[in-house]
């Protein structure tokens, strides 16, 4: 099967060997998104709410560049510095997501890239979609 990379300018720039998503058959792998600013490459820190919402801007940005929205997401990972953070996080899910919500995973991590506190990947399934 096929494998078309996503990317689009309106989301940060890769800052490693990955594509910002993947397009295989009906399912799209989303890179896990920091809160970076895809103009200026630079982590939102203002607030935690500031640098998450940042992060679904990123991911809505992918959706739209592969003709989809945050509706086709069926899963998520949230990797999180301080779990502390939970109910923020999920607070933010509550607006974004409707029901059923998607399936979701929350893991703590010592560490992000950017000293970001919160990094999210999706996968988003398209039914009829082909390559």
């Amino acid at each position: 099967m096929d494998r078309i990379a996503i990317s689009t300018d309106k989301a940060p720039a890769a800052i490693g060997a990955y594509s910002q998503g993947i397009k295989t058959g009906e399912i799209i792998f989303l890179s896990g998104q920091i809160g970076l600013n895809p103009a200026t490459m630079e982590l939102q820190t203002d607030t935690f709410e500031s640098e998450i919402r940042q992060v679904f801007r990123n991911l809505e940005s992918v959706c739209h560049a592969c003709g989809s929205s945050l509706s086709s997401v069926v899963k998520t990972i949230v990797f999180l510095t301080d779990l502390g953070l939970f109910d923020e996080v999920n607070g933010v899910f509550m607006e974004k997501f409707t029901p059923p919500f998607p399936a979701r995973s929350v893991v703590g991590v010592n560490e992000l890239p950017r000293r970001a506190r919160v990094e999210i990947e999706a996968i988003l399934s398209i039914p009829g979609a082909s390559n």
